[in-house]
C-alpha cells in the first residue's frame, strides 16, 4: 500500500510499505478514507523528536473497518470511524482516572510516571516516532487501530469525511484548552496561534460564552482566516507588541483566558536561537511567557502547543505573583469526543472551513513543505488515500 514515510528530518515520501494486519485481539484494520497533515507532524519534520527508524506518519485520520480482532465487539466490517489520536486501552489506571493519553498498556517500551525528556513518556500516539509508541500512522491506505472498541467512534449517518475529520484532534484539542480554563459566558479569550488548533480554540470559545475572541498570529493569511472562519479580532505579533495590544484591547486589564496553540516552535530571531541552543532546549517558550503576560491577574493559561524540554527561563515569578492558573496536555480526546460529535452533527460546531488544500496522498512531500513553510496561504491540508 502507499504511505506517507519518515525518513529523516524534512524527508516524508510517498512510499510502497507492506499492509498491515491484525496483531492483537482488540485490533481493527482501517481503510483510510480522509486524513490531514497536523502542526504536531512539523516536530518530527523538522527534526524537534528524535526517530532514527523509517515510519508511517500521520495522527488524523478516519475510514472503513476493512477487518476486525475477535474481542472488538462493537465494531464489524464496513463501520465509518473516526479515530482519536492518542492510542488507549481504557481499562489502565490512567484510563480509569480520565487521562487515556496517559495509557499505561500502549506505550509499554517508553511509558513512565516522570516524564522524562528521552524517556518516562505518556501513552502510545499514532504515527509520533518510538518514544511515543512506534505506531505507524494513518497517512496511508491503511492502518491499524490498538484498543479500537475503546477509541473508534461511528460517524453519524449523513456527515461527510470532512465535516467530521477534525474530531480526532484539532477539534478536541481546541476544546481541551478552553475546558481546562473554564472559559464561560462573558470571557474574553486571547489565542496564541491561527494555525488549525488555534482556529479551533477560537470557535470553541465563541461556544462557550466568550464576549471577545482575539486572534495572535505573524502570518497574515492565517490572520485572515481567524476573522472568517472564527469571527476573531486580530493582532498581528510581526508588527505590534502583542502583549501590550491584548492588554489594550481589554481596557488595560488583559484578556480572562490566554491559550498556547502555537508550543515551542515560535517565529523568532537568530539570538533566540543560539540562547536555546546553548541551553539544550528545543524551541522557545516565548508564546507561553506573552500568554503569561497578556492574561488578567487572576486569569487562566491554558497550554496545547507542545513543548519537549525543560526551560530556564519558565515565567514561575510571574505565575505567582500574578495568582493565574495554569494548564497543559495532550488532549485526552476519548473525554470529549462524544459531546462534540452531535455539536458537528447539528451544524453547531463547523470544522470543514478552515481546509484550505486537498492533494494527493502522492504529493505528500510537497504538502509537508508548503505546510511547514506556510506558503500559498496553507492553512490545513486534507488527503483522501
Amino acid at each position: 500500500m502507499k504511505a506517507a514515510v519518515f525518513s529523516g528530518p524534512r524527508n516524508i515520501r510517498c512510499e510502497q510499505v507492506p499492509d498491515p494486519g491484525i496483531v492483537d485481539s482488540r485490533d481493527i484494520i482501517l481503510r483510510v478514507t480522509s486524513t490531514a497533515i497536523c502542526g504536531s507532524d512539523l516536530h518530527l519534520y523538522n527534526g524537534m523528536f528524535p526517530q532514527a527508524r523509517k515510519m508511517v506518519m500521520g495522527h488524523e485520520f478516519m475510514g472503513i473497518v476493512e477487518d476486525v480482532g475477535k474481542d472488538v465487539g462493537n465494531l464489524k466490517k464496513g463501520d465509518r470511524v473516526v479515530v482519536p489520536f492518542p492510542i488507549a486501552c481504557g481499562r489502565c489506571f490512567n484510563c480509569e482516572h480520565q487521562v487515556p493519553v496517559g495509557c499505561e498498556n500502549s506505550n509499554p517500551k517508553h511509558y513512565g510516571v516522570k516524564g522524562g525528556v528521552m524517556d518516562s513518556k505518556g501513552g502510545g500516539l499514532f504515527g509520533y516516532s518510538d518514544l511515543y509508541g512506534g505506531y505507524d500512522g494513518g497517512q496511508a491506505e491503511a492502518v491499524r487501530v490498538p484498543y479500537a472498541d475503546y477509541g473508534c467512534r461511528k460517524v453519524p449517518d449523513g456527515l461527510t469525511d470532512e465535516q467530521v475529520l477534525f474530531l480526532t484532534d484539532i477539534l478536541p484539542t481546541g476544546w481541551a484548552g478552553n475546558d481546562w480554563a473554564h472559559v464561560g459566558k462573558g470571557d474574553t479569550v486571547a489565542v496564541f496561534g491561527c494555525g488549525p488548533v488555534g482556529l479551533m480554540a477560537q470557535k470553541v470559545a465563541w461556544h462557550r460564552g466568550a464576549k471577545r475572541v482575539i486572534g495572535v498570529d505573524v502570518v497574515p493569511s492565517r490572520l485572515e482566516m481567524a476573522q472568517k472562519a472564527a469571527n476573531a479580532e486580530t493582532v498581528n505579533a510581526g508588527e505590534v507588541d502583542a502583549v501590550d495590544a491584548i492588554i489594550g484591547l481589554t481596557g488595560g486589564h488583559g484578556a480572562d483566558v490566554c491559550i498556547d496553540a502555537v508550543g515551542m516552535e515560535p517565529d523568532r530571531g537568530i539570538t533566540e536561537r543560539v540562547i536555546a541552543a546553548a541551553h539544550m532546549e528545543r524551541g522557545s517558550i516565548k508564546v507561553l511567557n506573552d500568554a503569561v503576560a497578556a492574561v488578567r491577574r487572576g486569569g487562566r493559561v491554558a497550554i496545547l502547543g507542545v513543548y519537549a524540554t525543560s526551560y530556564d527561563n519558565f515565567p514561575l515569578g510571574q505565575w505567582m505573583d500574578k495568582g493565574i492558573q495554569i494548564t497543559a496536555g495532550q488532549a485526552p480526546v476519548h473525554n470529549f469526543i462524544d459531546k462534540l460529535i452531535p455539536l458537528v452533527a447539528e451544524g453547531k460546531l463547523v470544522l470543514d472551513d478552515i481546509i484550505t488544500h486537498r492533494v494527493a496522498l502522492d504529493d505528500v512531500d510537497k504538502a509537508y513543505d508548503m505546510f511547514n513553510r506556510k506558503q500559498d496561504n496553507c492553512v490545513k491540508v486534507v488527503m483522501h488515500p
